[in-house]
């Protein structure tokens, strides 16, 4: 598999190597040792959820309180998706800026999120499965919400169409509110939390 950093420290998309024969295709989709070995930083995963997405959907951005454990490793299982990775962390050189991938079921590519860093994506197609591979259990009250159409945000969504959102993430304040209200979690160097 091949591991690269993403603009974000502490964000890395996961290429893993594919087997073709004519059955299909195989391809191993994360080993412990070697993402710690590549990244530097461990990851255990202790909760597993999939979410099913109708076209248009915009889920995030999303976070978690510092020390609540909210890593992430990401993939679409099936449809396709644009995963962004947003810097929530007050006081890192790169909060409030993002950086995004495709993500489909062909590619079977991944994203590695540390704690403190936000999440949220746009489903591209109808059905569109994300699973997410968590390093903690969810603790509710732990959440950040922040509203993935902040215009200072400027997520690169591709709206050809009013996106789907839940009521809960079109209320969700703007970073700078977010900040300014203490919501966000302060910036403590780059790790994954184990």
């Amino acid at each position: 598999m091949e591991i690269k950093e993403l603009a974000i420290a502490g964000a890395f998309r996961i290429t893993p190597e594919k087997h073709r024969d004519r059955r299909g295709s195989f391809f191993e989709t994360f080993r412990t040792a070697e993402v710690a070995r590549l990244t530097g930083v461990p990851f255990r995963i202790s909760q597993g959820n999939i979410t099913v997405n109708r076209r248009g959907t915009i889920r995030g951005v999303h976070g978690t309180r510092a020390g609540s454990g909210e890593a992430k490793l990401v993939s679409c299982v099936a449809g396709a998706a644009l995963d962004v990775v947003v810097d929530l962390r007050v006081g890192s050189p790169t909060f409030g800026a993002f950086d995004s991938t495709a993500l489909t079921e062909e590619s079977g590519e991944l994203v590695l999120l540390a704690e403190g860093l936000g999440h949220a994506y746009h489903a591209l197609a109808e059905g569109t499965r994300m699973s997410y591979l968590c390093a903690e259990q969810f603790v509710p009250g732990t959440q950040i919400d922040v509203n993935p159409l902040d215009p200072e945000l400027a997520l690169p969504w591709a709206l050809d169409e009013e996106p789907i959102l839940s009521d809960k993430d079109r209320a969700a304040p703007g970073l700078r509110e977010a900040a300014a209200a203490g919501l966000l979690p302060r910036y403590a160097g780059p790790s994954v939390r184990t």
